[in-house]
């Protein structure tokens, strides 16, 4: 291979999600003194020159940016390897720390887990944690939206086949005339569509999705404004539509880590539950296969598990 192509092939490495650790040993590993100065002339994104002292020295950003990168492969080893509960307990716990901008991951464990789940996820909580999640819910966060997490996080569902179609339809007008009414009364402030959202059955809340379509023309997360709210329709009613999104925005190179650690989360968690569907939708919606476009951002080994893992799920 000509030195060009060893440094399209290394730069490529350090470009993605996670790094080429082949391409870093076998050719970067064999480079002398004289080929890494070529290196770090040629990638400006990643070296600045100094031309007053007259060397290359790394972007700061960017290694802050890689160190994130190699460890990525760890982190889904290690959340893979973990007992379902404790993953969840500790997503929660992250999601909490990292404030606001992560609460959507408290929607998702709440809306996307079965009952037994998501009980056996507050367990987890307080042995790792000598706290409820319901607590540390209430206490972390003071805005608007504490009303609504502490409810879906507390909840027990019926899972059972039952529908009663008429109380379906009644429900879907409560919240057809919530959202109507939304200037007057805020939707976090609503105790009847928080009492909705969270205590009916997900078969239930498809029926009144259904309905409220009916009524309005539109899809029920359509209408909703408040983030929160339409998170937890979309996670509550069509899982496989959200984790296809969630999964299309964490594989764009240009977003930030916590965003990127997304891809993680969603393949880790969903791989033995219901991966077959999301790939299906995901295809659907963007028109190419979720494998593909692993395969053409990720690197490394962790594209590799990432990639196992997706075909696991069928």
């Amino acid at each position: 291979m000509a030195f060009n192509q060893e440094l399209e092939a290394v730069t490529q490495a350090f470009s993605g999600h996670g790094v080429d650790e082949k391409s870093l040993v076998t050719l970067l590993g064999k480079w002398d003194p004289l080929e890494r100065e070529s290196f770090r002339k040629k990638t400006p994104h990643l070296f600045s020159e100094d031309h007053e002292r007259h060397f290359q020295r790394w972007d700061d950003q960017y290694v802050r940016l890689l160190k994130h990168e190699f460890v990525r492969f760890k982190n889904a080893v290690v959340l893979w390897s973990m007992h379902p509960w404790e993953r969840d307990a500790r997503l929660v716990k992250e999601a909490l720390k990292k404030g606001p901008n992560a609460y959507g991951v408290l929607i998702e464990v709440s809306c996307t887990r079965s009952s037994e789940e998501l009980l056996g996820a507050r367990k987890a909580y307080h042995s790792l944690f000598d706290h409820s999640i319901e607590e540390d819910v209430a206490s972390h966060i003071h805005g608007i939206e504490r009303k609504l997490l502490v409810a879906l996080l507390s909840a027990y569902r019926y899972e059972g086949t039952k529908v009663k179609d008429d109380t379906a339809k009644s429900e879907a007008k409560i919240l057809s005339n919530a959202i109507k009414n939304a200037h007057k009364k805020p939707i976090n402030e609503d105790d009847e569509v928080i009492r909705i959202l969270a205590t009916r059955s997900k078969l239930h809340l498809q029926a009144v999705y259904k309905h409220y379509k009916e009524i309005s023309g539109k899809n029920l997360d359509e209408d909703l404004d408040d983030l929160r709210f339409k998170e937890a329709v979309q996670c509550l009613c069509t899982p496989q539509t959200y984790f296809s999104k969630v999964l299309n925005a964490a594989l764009r190179i240009d977003v930030d880590k916590n965003t990127k650690k997304s891809l993680t989360r969603v393949v880790v968690t969903r791989a033995d539950i219901d991966m077959k569907d999301i790939k299906a939708e995901y295809h659907n919606l963007y028109g190419v296969s979720l494998p593909q476009k692993v395969e053409e951002v990720a690197r490394g080994s962790y594209k590799d598990f990432l990639l196992n893992l997706i075909v696991r799920g069928g």
